[in-house]
């Protein structure tokens, strides 16, 4: 006697909360790159520099900190070089930011694809994390090459330990696609949220140790950075390119940032495969 089939698919009039499923999810990796690839080209392909923007951006960025921060309100860098400094807070900071601001528009983005074919609805915030991880390996270059051109012209010697620098960039990326996946519910449903979110991201760039360093805030304002579980990962980071000089955090600090980061991405998993279903009839 026969015995019978599994099947291949079930549809089930429930969603569970925690519904990973890894081998769905490699099944559809060859969806994974090429949304990866389509990304990347939307970004680029029809501009004039096309991805030497990657690099440019945080150029720009830096120079206009340096102009600011250095020149303008002399805000001090721990006699590090201001373009060194300001370079490997807005590395990591970019990394974070787009991470979060690309996941948050996952529904909204692609209703039209989400409402024809189905897929597992994670491939698309992991494509988008996947595609700002290569920008950040980019950027990521530059600041090497400037470590690399200080060293040689003996302006800053090299210092720290560069593979330290990977907790922080797991961590920031974790935490972006943590709070990106949670907002992605609420924007899907209140597009004005969008305009708030980008308001409070250049907020927050104030209360991250971007362009200044945790050591040199006030007493009475240290209990901002405390709670902010983003500050240990940019000074743990810049001390991993620049030295233990540049950076001040704690076993306690990365403790704490370590358990947000996973609170806040098991939690933002869990609401996006609870609603991922349920969204289209809103979007």
């Amino acid at each position: 006697m026969d015995k019978p089939s599994k099947w291949e698919w079930e549809i089930r009039p429930y969603t569970k909360w925690f519904r990973l499923n890894l081998g769905e999810l490699v099944a559809y990796r060859d969806l994974l790159f090429r949304l990866v690839r389509r990304d990347f080209l939307m970004l680029y392909q029809q501009t004039l520099l096309g991805p030497v923007w990657i690099i440019l951006q945080p150029v720009l960025t830096v120079l206009t900190y340096i102009l600011i921060f250095d020149k303008i309100l002399g805000i001090s860098t721990n006699n590090i070089p201001p373009l060194l400094f300001y370079l490997t807070g807005i590395t990591l900071w970019n990394l974070f930011s787009d991470v979060f601001m690309s996941t948050t528009a996952t529904f909204v983005g692609n209703a039209s694809i989400f409402s024809k074919v189905y897929f597992p609805r994670m491939i698309m915030p992991l494509s988008s994390t996947l595609l700002h991880i290569t920008r950040f390996l980019v950027q990521a270059l530059l600041l090497v090459a400037m470590l690399l051109f200080y060293h040689f012209t003996g302006r800053y010697p090299l210092s720290g330990n560069w593979l330290a620098a990977l907790l922080p960039v797991v961590m920031a990326a974790m935490m972006g696609l943590g709070v990106g996946l949670t907002f992605s519910v609420l924007t899907a449903k209140y597009r004005d949220l969008m305009n708030l979110l980008h308001l409070a991201m250049r907020l927050l760039m104030f209360v991250c140790p971007i362009f200044f360093s945790v050591s040199a805030v006030p007493e009475n304002l240290a209990w901002i950075t405390y709670i902010n579980p983003l500050a240990p990962l940019f000074e743990m980071f810049r001390a991993a390119f620049l030295g233990s000089n540049a950076g001040t955090f704690t076993a306690m600090q990365l403790l704490f940032s370590a358990a947000v980061t996973i609170i806040v991405l098991l939690g933002g998993m869990a609401l996006f495969n609870k609603k991922a279903d349920t969204l289209m009839d809103v979007v």
